[in-house]
């Protein structure tokens, strides 16, 4: 296979200091194991590692080939990427011989340099071929999915991933333009929908949205979150950290349930005679929720939706035997 070829394409790595901080990396804990399930260009990643004692580790996933050719110039024996989504976080390590980890932390969506570079598919604003995949060894490109996908499927994915009220319009539009020819360019695509949305969102572009929402289909990201969070659970020992950045509602949405799932449980009824030790307990505490700053935004205008949620991984309750007083 020829080398890959990483393209000169600026990120800014949003919420970073706030990031790493909140996996609180400091004595005992700087020995530990860590996960950077999303290692985009690396920012997280070598910050991490700049904290990290002698004898820590940190483990990367990224499922985009430019991202591991980045990744495999980190020189440093604490570190190893896998090529493959934070998903299958909980199977990776097993098979590394991990089974707990000290802190873990997602920077989801898409990355600067993969909506900058046009041939990726991901950008309306510059003509590329209709990709969307973030890893281009596996699955269907986005020309490929609207070539043969029903209109009322395609519906449905600019509706619910883009949250989109022009949806139906907008899949017609796309269904009527494929019957007279193939939609390959993200110029194509951009102008059908373009046409088919009448009134515009000030500041914002027609297709930002229907781009959004075929980018998170084809790439699965809502299933892989789903998928990601509950390894990650699995995975935090006792004290360790979820830091997790989402940047829109759907990922943010899902975030801050799941972490609510985790930290509040029903308590029964206060008539029952349970004692206080015996009461259902929390698996999580809240730790923060944090957002760019205005200096952030104003620098990287793609910081201003991002949204930083911490959590700690509390101990599980021992069981008292039914003996025991």
């Amino acid at each position: 296979m020829d080398p890959i070829q990483v393209p000169d394409l600026q990120h800014r790595t949003v919420l970073l200091d706030e990031a790493v901080d909140a996996l609180s990396l400091a004595g005992a804990r700087a020995a530990g194991t860590y996960i950077d399930g999303t290692f985009g260009r690396g920012g997280h990643s070598r910050l991490i590692l700049s904290k990290l004692a002698p004898e820590g580790r940190l483990i990367a996933f990224d499922k985009d080939l430019q991202a591991i050719a980045t990744a495999e110039q980190v020189n440093d024996p604490r570190f190893s990427i896998v090529h493959d989504s934070f998903a299958t976080m909980r199977d990776a390590l097993a098979a590394r011989g991990v089974h707990q980890v000290d802190g873990i932390l997602l920077d989801l969506g898409i990355s600067s340099p993969q909506v900058d570079d046009a041939s990726r598919g991901f950008s309306f604003r510059n003509d590329g071929p209709l990709d969307m995949r973030m890893d281009t060894t596996r699955g269907m490109s986005a020309a490929e999915w609207l070539a043969d996908v029903p209109e009322r499927q395609l519906e449905q994915v600019i509706r619910d991933y883009g949250e989109e009220r022009f949806a139906f319009q907008i899949a017609k539009a796309i269904v009527a333009r494929r019957a007279v020819q193939p939609i390959s360019s993200t110029r194509q695509l951009a102008a059908i929908v373009a046409d088919a949305v009448k009134t515009r969102e000030k500041g914002k572009d027609p297709a930002t949205r229907t781009f959004q929402a075929i980018r998170i289909f084809i790439n699965q990201e809502l299933e892989d979150l789903e998928a990601g969070l509950n390894a990650a659970f699995d995975l935090l020992a006792p004290g360790a950290r979820l830091s997790v950045i989402s940047f829109h509602s759907l990922e943010d949405r899902m975030v801050k349930q799941f972490l609510a799932s985790k930290a509040k449980v029903e308590q029964p009824d206060r008539r029952l005679p349970i004692r206080a030790a015996d009461l259902p307990q929390p698996l999580m505490k809240l730790v923060a929720k944090t957002k760019p700053s205005d200096a952030e935004v104003g620098a990287n205008p793609r910081a201003r939706s991002a949204v930083l949620r911490v959590a700690e991984r509390l101990p599980t309750p021992v069981p008292m035997s039914g003996g025991a007083r």
